[in-house]
């Protein structure tokens, strides 16, 4: 799974916090030492197994109704995700060590190191699921990493850049000065994913059993969550567009949830925006990892070449399809 460890459980506090709970008694608690966001803990009880997660500074405490309803809304469509396990209250969400705190049910499978054409296609299909289920939850969320949220994050990183690759600080500037002007505004939007790596889709014996981390979800264009996907699941691990991929992943999608020509034509600034927006935030966790903090980040350089190979992409059907039809 996407997760880390940030912060410590005093054996104290974890006795008394899972008084809480109807998940019986602890058998072992063990820190996830992956991803950026949160502390997460594999939990097992006589309950079986859970993951603890404290949400960090970066997760903003009052989007947590938002993020635990959604994924419980979500579940109730028939998509498979982790739900919240509520308390003997009846909440979902408490505190610990001094963080806000939910037990989230566990999702069986196992991510995939090299993904295939046929999990892109499978991706696609949940993906545009996903969306649709979305419709009825009643609950909006603004894109906190949106793209009037870049310029602002890569003042961070600005003076720095140049530290990561010679001439960075000016390729960022310069790109941001294009979507800015370019952006897409009037495409369909609901809810979306905004960070579907493969890390987040489990899979079973071949086939898609589901997918989970939902804390970057929000009100977004769809095909920008397409775009998000396109950067983390189409590329060679040394960076080469794979189009056979990307054409799988679009039939997939399109499957279920067709996109409309207005959509396809955006996908090369949508995929821009997509590989700068991670570009900026491993260019900031790479620049600002917290001290101790049991955690690796991720390195900025693959979505350099990702962002240049988006930047020579001159038509949509470079993405693998010659129109918007599965």
């Amino acid at each position: 799974m996407k997760l880390a460890v940030y912060t410590s459980i005093p054996d104290d506090e974890l006795t008394e916090f899972l008084t809480l709970y109807d998940i019986g008694d602890l058998h072992s608690l063990k820190g996830i030492a992956e991803g950026v966001e949160n502390s997460n803990f594999l939990l097992v009880t006589d309950a079986g197994p859970h993951i603890l997660t404290l949400y960090e500074k970066r997760v903003a405490e009052e989007d947590l109704p938002f993020f635990l309803g959604l994924m419980q809304h979500l579940a109730e469509q028939g998509i498979n995700c982790p739900q919240p396990v509520p308390m003997r209250s009846g909440k979902f969400l408490t505190r610990l060590a001094g963080r806000p705190a939910a037990i989230i049910s566990y999702l069986d499978g196992n991510s995939v190191t090299r993904a295939q054409p046929d999990h892109c296609h499978q991706l696609g299909d949940s993906l545009a699921r996903m969306h649709l289920a979305g419709e009825g939850f009643l609950l909006k969320r603004s894109n906190a990493l949106a793209l009037k949220d870049w310029r602002p994050l890569f003042q961070y990183s600005e003076e720095r850049a140049d530290e990561v690759l010679g001439g960075l600080q000016n390729l960022i500037n310069n790109e941001l000065n294009f979507l800015e002007e370019n952006w897409p505004g009037d495409l369909s939007a609901g809810i979306i994913h905004a960070d579907l790596f493969p890390d987040n889709v489990f899979f079973l014996q071949g086939k898609l059993s589901g997918i989970i981390d939902y804390y970057f979800a929000c009100n977004d264009l769809f095909a920008y969550d397409m775009a998000i996907c396109i950067n983390a699941w189409c590329f060679e691990p040394g960076h080469a567009f794979n189009v056979t991929k990307a054409r799988a992943l679009l039939e997939g999608y399109s499957s279920v949830r067709p996109l409309i020509d207005d959509e396809y034509k955006a996908l090369p600034i949508l995929c821009r925006g997509a590989s700068l927006r991670f570009l900026l935030t491993r260019l900031y966790d790479w620049l600002n990892v917290p001290p101790g903090a049991l955690v690796t980040p991720k390195n900025p350089t693959e979505y350099i070449s990702k962002l240049k190979f988006h930047q020579s992409v001159k038509s949509a059907s470079e993405y693998g399809l010659d129109g918007v039809t599965a």
